[in-house]
């Protein structure tokens, strides 16, 4: 399951799986209530967490009559996951390529201490240990 996690969910249900990765856990009247317009029916969204959960992507501990629904993949493990998935898509797989589009965005809003870890990760990451 780990490979494109999100990639294999439907438009909805992607909407429910950022909702409660966002929230950490939420019950449906919850996800209900964050679900852009038009809103499904309570029933509907019961059985979209239903099936979530059926497919590995949540689980679920009561609360009197309630579910309340969490991820059942880790944030790191599904940051990774979209990660791979991101650069495999859109930048040939190519890590420097991506890192280099999304250092183009953002320059100008990092701050001096955000480059300097960002230099320290990249020193890191072959090997050059300060």
């Amino acid at each position: 399951m780990d490979q494109a996690l999100h990639s294999k969910l439907g438009r909805r249900e992607s909407q429910i799986m950022d909702i409660v990765y966002r929230e950490g856990e939420a019950t449906a009247e919850v996800i209900r209530e964050a679900l852009p317009a038009p809103r499904p029916s309570n029933s509907s969204v019961r059985s979209m967490l239903r099936l979530l959960e059926e497919k590995g992507h949540l689980a679920h501990r009561r609360e009197g009559r309630r579910f309340i629904y969490r991820p059942a993949v880790s944030t790191k493990r599904a940051r990774r996951s979209a990660l791979n998935h991101l650069v495999d898509t859109f930048f040939g797989g190519s890590t420097q390529t991506a890192v280099a589009t999304l250092l183009s965005m953002r320059a100008s809003k990092l701050s001096e201490s955000e480059l300097t870890e960002l230099s320290e990760l990249i020193d890191k990451a072959g090997g050059r240990s300060k």
